[in-house]
């Protein structure tokens, strides 16, 4: 049995076409939820490409945004596309934060906690640059309850005996690990709930074009075109096609928030 590939994203463009879609409609369900004041002190750890770092600038007024990612190729991204904000994107590690206590009002996680090697570290450095009464919040895929959006290409895969790409940590982001985290983190005011939500593509093309880009590349590149084409029957006849043939699809994601305590 082969070593589960992991997923990586170092490219913002393919990012944004792959999933920066999916984050902002997770994102913005999940904002709303957090239900934040205007002009706080946001930090966004593992920003990449700055999808979610738009949706605060967006929807919640805030005074500052610090970003952080260990992608130069994301923070690139989110660096044109926030040109002329406050907001300020760094390298650094989720682990290690590079800040003293209490710098932020507001800290966010947006699909990442699944990729930190050790997730319970994270959680503790946001808590603690997170002033008394912010709030620490996170959104990860319920990978391991069916919820990714590729979930019918990765069972498909499977079936063909291809293991697909997934993050080191997947169960990190089921709503029992979560609960776990927040309050080994020493967070209050606990709440957790589950986001589900549904993107279009135009029609079958779209949608093998868009999810054959980012982490899934190699992974399709690597079929040979007997499975390739075996592939796609197979997701011809799983799909849910609407009247004009456009594809729908489902994700589900797990969220969770807490509050320093004052």
């Amino acid at each position: 049995m082969t070593d589960q590939p992991q997923i990586r994203f170092d490219d913002g463009a393919a990012y944004e076409q792959m999933m920066g879609a999916w984050s902002r409609l997770v994102g913005e369900v999940f904002i709303d939820w957090v239900g934040p004041d205007s002009q706080l002190r946001w930090i966004d750890v593992g920003c990449g490409n700055g999808a979610f770092s738009q949706l605060v600038f967006d929807r919640c007024d805030p005074a500052h945004l610090t970003g952080l990612d260990p992608s130069e190729g994301q923070l690139a991204y989110a660096r044109s596309r926030l040109s002329g904000r406050s907001a300020k994107f760094i390298r650094g590690d989720a682990m290690d934060l590079p800040f003293e206590n209490g710098s932020f009002d507001a800290a966010a996680m947006a699909l990442v906690i699944f990729f930190v090697p050790t997730p319970a570290k994270a959680v503790a450095e946001m808590a603690r640059v997170v002033r008394p009464g912010g709030v620490v919040a996170t959104y990860g895929w319920d990978i391991t309850g069916g919820g990714l959006p590729m979930e019918t290409i990765s069972s498909e895969l499977h079936s063909l005996g291809v293991n697909p790409p997934l993050p080191p940590n997947p169960d990190a982001a089921s709503i029992t690990s979560l609960q776990g985290l927040w309050s080994g983190a020493g967070l209050s005011d606990i709440e957790a709930r589950q986001i589900v939500v549904q993107r279009r593509f135009v029609d079958f093309d779209e949608f093998w074009r868009v999810n054959s880009i980012g982490p899934a590349a190699q992974t399709f590149a690597a079929l040979t075109s007997e499975k390739t084409n075996a592939l796609k029957s197979r997701l011809r006849e799983r799909l849910r096609f609407d009247a004009s043939g456009q594809v729908i699809c489902d994700a589900r994601a797990n969220a969770i928030k807490g509050r320093v305590p004052v």
